[in-house]
């Protein structure tokens, strides 16, 4: 009976690891690598993910500001605005979608991929040559403070 309970956990263990190495499993609420707000990634509808900005520190924004009144160069909130979208999933990750940076205005092309660790890699490339930031998954509080994204 031990014998076969060892057995069960030990499948269990494993199943658990293989999901923590799916790189196509980028859906969550993410806190960026500065740790000034929260980007909350969901399916586009299509089964590719699209990635909403969902939360902004306030101790981040500059006097006067508030997160509500956070507006992109282009005049567009940053709060829900649509800054991860149009990938494509390839064998280990999602590739040929976009990001938009709203501090430049810009979109670069991008990669996304869950690592082991459940850390999001998130890159921004001009041609070849990329730049890559590691997200971490967004702690509960924010995560529920996160709002509903269309």
């Amino acid at each position: 009976m031990l014998k076969w309970m060892g057995l069960a956990a030990s499948a269990a263990l494993f199943s658990l690891s293989a999901q923590a190495q799916d790189g196509h499993d980028v859906f969550g609420t993410f806190l960026t690598q500065a740790g000034t707000s929260t980007v909350t990634i969901e399916d586009c509808g299509d089964g590719s993910p699209c990635g909403r900005v969902s939360w902004i520190d306030p101790e981040a924004m500059e006097p006067g500001m508030t997160p509500e009144t956070a507006l992109t160069q282009a005049g567009e909130p940053v709060l829900g605005l649509l800054m991860l979208q149009g990938f494509d999933k390839r064998r280990k990750d999602w590739r040929g979608g976009t990001i938009y940076d709203p501090e430049n205005d810009k979109s670069y092309a991008s990669r996304l991929k869950r690592l082991n660790d459940g850390r999001l890699q998130v890159k921004g490339c001009i041609g070849p040559i990329c730049q890559t930031q590691v997200w971490s998954l967004a702690p509960e509080a924010l995560q529920a403070s996160a709002p509903a994204t269309n």
